[in-house]
Parts: C-alpha cells; sequence; structure tokens
C-alpha cells in the first residue's frame, strides 16, 4: 500500500500500524514532543501502536523545538 509520511511518498506493508510506521521511518518515538496526525487528525500516543494505517493515508509527525 502507498502512503504519505511527510509530504512523501512511501510503500507500507498493509496492516502497519502507526507506531511501526513512525519505527520504521527511523523516527524516536519515546522522545518527548512528538506528535502524530494521521489524515489530520492528531492520535494520542496511546493509540499509535493500535492505530492502523490505510491505504492511501497522509501522516504527519511533528516534533516541539524550543529555542531562544
Amino acid at each position: 500500500m502507498m502512503i504519505v509520511l511527510n509530504g512523501e511518498l512511501r510503500e507500507a506493508p498493509t496492516g502497519t500500524t502507526l507506531a511501526e510506521l513512525i519505527a520504521a521511518a527511523g523516527i524516536e518515538s519515546e522522545r518527548r514532543g512528538i506528535a502524530v496526525a494521521l489524515d489530520g487528525e492528531v492520535v494520542p500516543r496511546s493509540a499509535w501502536e493500535t492505530a492502523p494505517v490505510a491505504d492511501g493515508a497522509r501522516i504527519e509527525v511533528l516534533q516541539a523545538v524550543a529555542g531562544g
């Protein structure tokens, strides 16, 4: 199946969860300040392990950055 992750078209196995997709992309999911939106809706971290990703899904992974 094909998905869009942070604006890039990618192939992902059918039945992939958000947690699996984030790990496969090399994103450290345990870091604080990470937010994930699936098709425009923020998904709570507690649901990443069970949230299925469908063909054509648009996923945005964002990280809060503090600075001065």
